[in-house]
């Protein structure tokens, strides 16, 4: 479940890494996926704006795409590309059995 927390974290990491060079990762549906490098423009208090450097295309995306992973975003951090939000870990839940 997202929280309001994570989504104003997340706008506060995007909004200091306007300028900074990303990679974009997402799904085109039926096994399709893109992966692109970008730049982020600006943060607005809904969505952000990065500009594509293959097509000088801007396009923008939600917080909420972030943070359901529709769309992945690494930051360049001079070295090199780490992802924005840590790789989700899988917990496993306990069946719960009737005795």
């Amino acid at each position: 479940m997202i929280c309001k927390n994570d989504i104003a974290n997340l706008k506060s990491d995007i909004l200091e890494k306007v300028g900074q060079k990303i990679i974009v990762k997402g799904s085109l549906g039926r096994s399709k996926a893109f992966e692109k490098e970008a730049t982020i423009e600006k943060a607005y208090p809904n969505i952000f704006v990065v500009k594509y450097e293959e097509n000088n295309r801007n396009v923008t995306y939600s917080y909420t795409d972030v943070l359901t992973r529709t769309v992945e975003v690494e930051v360049f951090d001079g070295d090199s590309y780490s992802p924005l939000i840590p790789p989700s870990v899988n917990l496993k839940k306990k069946k719960f059995t009737e005795t």
